[in-house]
């Protein structure tokens, strides 16, 4: 059986605290941190992606339903937290123009084949953990994947929700649940 591998999604300074920051995503960045420190030094490949748009952003379909520039390349939003990136001297980073990465699957089903498993972190649970977890899974349909919920964020708490359930469907495992920082924080 092969190594774990950990994938964190679009860690980026426009989902935590930029431009589509929330406070449900800055809450997650220690558990992030602990996780990827935690998975280094039990051995496991940490790889990264990045939410990638360009000055025409607006003009795109992505941009014309959600016309919030971000993660615009070279800019500071678009720089995945520096905290997560501490201590791996060139971190494997995929950026993406879209919301799932297909250069993400092939590269998975080509360099992990015989991967033990394959867990997910990241921003946002609904829209693009989701479509990069469903995507490996389809290039990787005999390799666990997992979710840590308490390490990834949604544009909304139920929307986060609404999506682990859908991973859960699609036999996703999900752990962490009922951990996530902000739930911590509710009155």
């Amino acid at each position: 059986m092969g190594k774990k591998v950990l994938v964190v999604i679009d860690m980026q300074k426009d989902f935590i605290d930029g431009a589509l920051g929330s406070a449900e995503a800055v809450r997650i960045v220690d558990n992030c941190v602990k996780k990827i420190k935690s998975a280094r030094a039990e051995g496991a490949d940490v790889i990264f992606t990045r939410d990638t748009h360009f000055d025409d952003y607006m003009t795109t379909e992505e941009g014309k339903n959600l016309p919030v520039p971000h993660c615009i390349k070279g800019s500071d939003g678009w720089q995945i937290a520096v905290a997560l990136t501490e201590g791996i001297a060139d971190p494997v980073v995929f950026d993406k123009v879209t919301f799932g990465s297909k250069e993400l699957g092939s590269f998975m089903a080509d360099k992990y084949s015989d991967a033990e498993s394959i867990e997910f972190i990241g921003i946002c649970t609904d829209i693009c953990v989701i479509s990069n977890a469903l995507l490996v899974k389809a290039f990787c349909p005999n390799i666990p994947i997992c979710v840590d919920a308490s390490c990834c964020a949604g544009v909304t708490p139920e929307s986060h929700d609404t999506a682990l359930k859908a991973m859960e469907s699609c036999q996703i495992h999900v752990t962490g649940k009922g951990e996530e920082p902000w739930r911590q924080h509710q009155g």
